[in-house]
């Protein structure tokens, strides 16, 4: 086989059909019969005697299904309508959807080892008012901390196992009711049944075990009633309050904060605490993206409010890192639209407004498996081609969106002084101006180290 054999790329269908292209006032920009090829990573379109159509699925914002035609929304704001598929419509729709969501999976931040795939089943997904989201054929995958479904034609949906309350097998169904209250059943399974139960029972469990032991290794006089009650609170990750812990046990709220001064991130940690609401303070433990080759990483979630509007205020600062590995940067979220905590007079509001934003940070970090890099660059930067991945995962994760949305600026570690300093004035920065979309920026001298994109770098 020669170079530019092995460089082809693999064609997995082709066929041919009659296609539209219309921009974003509706006019037909383009049309007509032509060859449609899908490999891979690229679907293209080969009309005759015109220029060819070249698309990655990311490119693809939608995708609807009308009448034996397939309506496209891609990220130019064109629509492209593709018919006359005859006898092959239902192949192509279902491959189109297949290698889409094959690179949605790329892009969702999981980097996870897959522990079991079920190719054939049926699903059914509810919301919390048991309205039908989705339903139909499906392949599930269960991965270390998630499970994904990929219907046979729609959008995958991703379920992290701490999302999970309740799960009942029975009579081949298996039933998972959400903590958004979201109900999702599987069914006809076949010889998968007891197989799929018994890996997602276990994948579960697995997680829990590890919080477990991680709290008996940071505290070993405590008890299994202390481990279990803490291990629920703290799972997969998830950063749980000062007051909820020391509810539990108070020597485990004191073993976390030595753990952060192991960890060296003391003297930032003590200087947000003393701007902050004490109690209201979250910590929490998390594997790498690696699993155990790269260990157990600590987190913090410090909110920092009051009722006057003038002190540094409506943050909420985070910042991970290991023993191994300290934290190269601190990373700011605003809590409420400016212009309503420079109207707050009231601390019970603000208090339920932190309890409120800091479980959508626990969620939004855990979807993006503690991703940092796609919350932090700019808008500019995303257009550079090693971002590009990002682009689409901002579009497709409304948790990624949040976290843009609400993001102030990160403060790197070059030195203690400097760190303190930069975060002062991040945080005036944050209650004088106005502008609710406006992000707080340093100018750096060209030697100071970015750090890396790893759950204890930048």
């Amino acid at each position: 086989m020669t170079v530019n054999e092995q460089e082809k790329p693999k064609t997995i269908l082709e066929c041919s059909l009659s296609y539209s292209l219309g921009d974003e006032s509706g006019q037909k920009t383009a049309g007509g019969e032509a060859r449609a090829k899908l490999d891979r990573d690229y679907f293209s379109i080969l009309p005759q005697l015109a220029d060819p159509l070249l698309f990655s699925f990311r490119d693809i914002l939608e995708i609807t299904e009308e009448d034996y035609k397939i309506n496209l929304i891609l990220t130019s704001k064109e629509k492209l309508t593709l018919y006359n598929l005859g006898y092959h419509f239902e192949d192509f729709s279902r491959v189109l959807f297949k290698l889409r969501n094959e690179m949605l999976i790329k892009d969702m931040l999981m980097d996870e080892k897959l522990k079991k795939s079920i190719p054939d089943a049926e699903f059914l997904h509810s919301n919390e008012n048991a309205v039908e989201k989705q339903k139909g054929k499906c392949e599930v995958r269960l991965y270390e901390t998630a499970l994904i479904i990929v219907p046979e034609k729609g959008e995958i949906t991703r379920i992290p196992y701490s999302d999970i309350l309740e799960i009942n097998g029975e009579d081949y169904t298996i039933s998972l009711l959400t903590e958004s209250r979201e109900k999702i059943i599987f069914s006809k399974m076949g010889r998968e049944f007891d197989p799929f139960k018994k890996v997602l029972s276990d994948a579960i469990n697995q997680l829990s075990l590890k919080i477990q032991i991680s709290i008996k290794e940071l505290l070993p006089q405590a008890d299994p009633s202390v481990l279990r009650k803490a291990g629920r609170l703290m799972r997969e990750g998830r950063a749980a309050k000062k007051c909820e812990i020391e509810s539990i046990s108070s020597e485990l709220w004191k073993a976390l904060e030595k753990k952060l001064e192991i960890a060296g991130m003391k003297e930032e940690y003590e200087f947000l605490k003393s701007l902050s609401r004490q109690e209201k303070i979250c910590i929490g433990f998390k594997r790498g993206l690696l699993g155990d080759l790269t260990g157990e990483y600590i987190w913090f979630l410090v909110p920092v409010y009051s009722t006057n509007s003038q002190e540094p205020g409506n943050a909420v600062a985070m910042e991970a890192a290991s023993e191994e590995d300290s934290g190269k940067a601190t990373y700011f979220f605003r809590m409420v639209s400016r212009k309503d905590y420079r109207n707050s007079r009231n601390i019970e509001d603000l208090d339920l407004e932190s309890d409120n934003f800091i479980k959508k940070i626990n969620r939004c970090m855990i979807t993006i498996n503690f991703r940092r890099e796609p919350v932090y660059l700019t808008d500019e930067k995303l257009e550079e081609p090693q971002y590009s991945k990002y682009k689409f995962s901002i579009r497709r994760l409304p948790e990624l969106q949040f976290l843009r949305d609400f993001f102030i600026g990160r403060v790197i570690h070059a030195s203690p002084q400097q760190w303190k300093k930069d975060a002062e004035d991040l945080l005036r920065f944050n209650i004088n101006t106005e502008d609710e979309k406006a992000r707080w920026e340093k100018v750096r001298s060209p030697d100071v180290h970015r750090g890396s994109d790893s759950i204890g770098g930048g």
